[in-house]
């Protein structure tokens, strides 16, 4: 079938280079509750549930109580006057915090053995928070939708004020990061531009979804309009699921269940103000209304591996938007592909960024 230039497909397709995982949307859970140790932890690691006021009524269906990893720092309950910076980090798409802690066997990353290595090295502690966004799309992008509910509040008000009221906090925004890979990257800088008031640092590793291209197939749309059910989407290849939870994400639609979402793209037609939606939410046609808040950011960082091509290509391209309006940050193309170094920069670039940013008083 012959494409036209007119159906955005957005660089969803590259929201995480590792294959779906069968792990259930999170469950509502009443009391926290203790993970196993998976190494011999420097720190304390929990993990609890925290109810979403921000993510109530989605039409997904999904619980708006979410599962949060929560690593504390050597010393936290040997010094009980002491107070620390917090880091959030963002997992990608199909990803889940479980899995970055290490609770559902061996991944490309392990929070506990980059964190501790880092602290050895002399990084500052810091209380490390990762909430759970795996939902019923694999995915929720952290965006504001009344299909997925609203992410960006979620994590920028709804669980910030839950961490500082039931840990031993600095609760300023000179004492927050953000930081995520792949979907979790695109959320931080998406987040980083519209709460500049919450952190004061962000490091997006790896970002996906920055930008968009015209690039058209109508049999992948053709494709995704089939889905109907969780049984047609959990047959659905990598590439469908991540247009349908993109779809979920940007252009959501109440009047049309079940999914809740329109597509680009219907029977064969270019839809114009979908389309729009899906640019709108591209952080590099964004980030232009964006710049006197990311001038507000003491640091900005981001990344990407050179064999990480399309995403390399997004992030050189935002670097240079950044250096055009003059706003201070450090971007960097190391030898790599999406997932291969993402541990070892967790251990030395991500956490000696923040030990240099963030207020530890």
């Amino acid at each position: 079938m012959k494409s036209t230039p007119t159906l955005i497909k957005v660089l969803a397709l590259c929201l995480c280079a590792t294959p779906p995982f069968s792990a259930q949307a999170q469950q509502p859970g009443a009391t926290p509750v203790a993970a196993p140790v998976v190494h011999q932890n420097l720190g304390r690691y929990e993990r609890l549930t925290v109810h979403g006021a921000s993510l109530e009524g989605n039409l997904e269906g999904d619980s708006p109580d979410r599962k949060v990893s929560v690593y504390l720092p050597p010393g936290y309950d040997s010094s009980p006057r002491k107070r620390y910076p917090v880091l959030y980090l963002l997992h990608g798409y199909t990803d889940s915090d479980s899995r970055w802690f290490g609770l559902d066997g061996k991944h490309f990353v392990h929070v506990p053995t980059a964190v501790d290595k880092a602290w050895v090295a002399g990084a500052a502690p810091m209380i490390i928070v990762m909430p759970d966004a795996y939902t019923r799309y694999q995915g929720s992008m952290y965006s504001n939708s009344v299909t997925t509910g609203d992410w960006e509040a979620f994590v920028a008000h709804d669980l910030v004020a839950w961490v500082d009221a039931h840990y031993r906090t600095l609760a300023k925004r000179e004492s927050r990061g953000l930081a995520g890979h792949s979907m979790g990257g695109y959320g931080t800088v998406r987040l980083g531009m519209k709460y500049p008031q919450v952190f004061s640092s962000l490091y997006a590793m790896s970002p996906c979804c920055m930008g968009a291209n015209l690039a058209a197939n109508p049999e992948q749309a053709a494709q995704a309009a089939a889905v109907q059910t969780d049984a047609d989407f959990a047959k659905a290849s990598f590439g469908l699921k991540a247009m349908l939870a993109s779809a979920a994400a940007w252009s959501p639609n109440p009047g049309k269940p079940p999914r809740f979402f329109d597509l680009p793209m219907v029977d064969g037609q270019a839809q114009p103000e979908v389309i729009a939606a899906w640019v709108a939410n591209s952080p590099l046609a964004m980030v232009h209304q964006y710049i006197p808040a990311l001038r507000r950011y003491k640091a900005i960082a981001f990344d990407a591996g050179d064999r990480d091509v399309g995403i390399a290509a997004t992030v050189r391209t935002l670097d240079q938007i950044l250096a055009g309006y003059g706003v201070a940050h450090t971007a960097s193309i190391y030898d790599g592909d999406h997932v291969s170094a993402i541990e070892q920069r967790l251990e030395t670039q991500v956490m000696p960024f923040f030990t240099r940013h963030l207020q530890t008083r």
